[in-house]
């Protein structure tokens, strides 16, 4: 009953925080539907290049036109001024131009180096409709193209990046709810000189801290059905593995952040202290870990930093039994990672925990 007690009373203190309750449960969902309808596999067209008028069209003009058009290009064609002046505010990630009057004398390609990913993919279907057109105008046989197949990592369906994004925001999730909810209120707590008062009364401390700890679970848990909810219903995006399996990774990844925020707050005096340390943590968890984007064209010394971070190893077997129905299998490693993070965390949290 004292454990229920305090276990609602947290609840209470939680929902008075309307901003804490929008960062928690509102924002996440936001990013999801934001980022999931701009990057929906099936919108459209993703990859634009901007055609520059020939002074005189020909017919490999024509027949290169169709062939972007074939190859799901998006193709803006634009006068030669209107396309300098795109480009000089760098709106263009790939612009082809006909060199001399027409493209009979050829083509230059120009690629936005700040925009290399994107105009990359581009330059390669840009060449791939020159050879096509070429052929149709000669009437050559049109060149075999390699057949392309989108599908995710362990082949169980086609993929996109709203399920990509998912798991990755239900990994930042628990790791902003350890280092900014479980830290910065047990900082705070201090600061205020409440666990000074809690000394004298006749609340056993394990029944506080339990109470705590209860709490954040149950957030955690209503986070991700409300993440997993909005993902079925808007992107049709479900779990394709083992509830058993989702639930033990997300349980080790509480744990984990969760002793993160307790061993971070024994650093600091005051919030705005732990404010800069928990920031300093949270900012490389979130950028370097594959919460919104892989590290594929990373350093590969950075990519092996990378893998060690507890963060990465738990999002990699969280989508592989998300997304793909993957067992755990082949993330016992990852996982020891993470386990091995979360007892120095908890043996670190220990060793700097005081009452005042």
């Amino acid at each position: 009953m004292m454990l229920w007690r305090q276990f609602a009373s947290e609840w209470r203190l939680y929902s008075r925080d309307r901003v804490a309750m929008f960062w928690t449960f509102a924002f996440p969902v936001l990013l999801l539907l934001g980022f999931g309808t701009i990057f929906k596999d099936d919108s459209g067209p993703k990859l634009a290049v901007v055609r520059v008028q020939s002074p005189v069209p020909t017919a490999i003009d024509g027949a290169l036109d169709k062939a972007l058009t074939d190859l799901q290009l998006k193709v803006l064609t634009l006068s030669k001024s209107e396309a300098e002046t795109r480009w000089s505010k760098g709106e263009t990630a790939a612009q082809l131009e006909p060199l001399g009057s027409g493209g009979g004398e050829g083509y230059r390609l120009r690629l936005n180096s700040y925009l290399m990913a994107q105009a990359g993919a581009t330059a390669g279907l840009v060449n791939q409709a020159w050879l096509v057109a070429q052929a149709r105008l000669n009437g050559a046989p049109e060149p075999n193209r390699i057949p392309v197949q989108v599908e995710s990592p362990g082949h169980k369906r086609s993929t996109n990046y709203a399920s990509f994004l998912l798991p990755g925001l239900l990994g930042l999730n628990l790791v902003s709810m350890g280092l900014f909810s479980v830290g910065m209120v047990n900082v705070s707590y201090r600061e205020k000189g409440k666990f000074r008062r809690l000394a004298v009364t006749p609340l056993p401390k394990w029944i506080f801290l339990l109470g705590q700890v209860l709490h954040r679970l149950t957030v955690t848990v209503i986070q991700a059905a409300i993440l997993l909810l909005v993902g079925r219903l808007a992107f049709g995006i479900q779990n394709q593995g083992s509830f058993l399996n989702l639930l033990f990774i997300m349980t080790l990844g509480t744990g984990c952040f969760m002793a993160f925020g307790f061993a971070l707050s024994g650093f600091a005096e005051t919030s705005e202290g732990y404010a800069a340390i928990s920031n300093l943590v949270f900012f490389p968890l979130m950028f370097l870990s594959g919460v919104y984007f892989t590290l594929d064209s990373a350093p590969a010394w950075l990519q092996h930093t990378v893998a060690f971070l507890p963060l990465s190893p738990f999002l990699r077997a969280l989508r592989a039994v998300f997304n793909d129905g993957a067992g755990l299998t082949g993330h016992g490693f990852g996982l020891l990672i993470v386990v091995g993070w979360a007892l120095a965390a908890f043996a670190l949290a220990v060793r700097r925990f005081r009452w005042a």
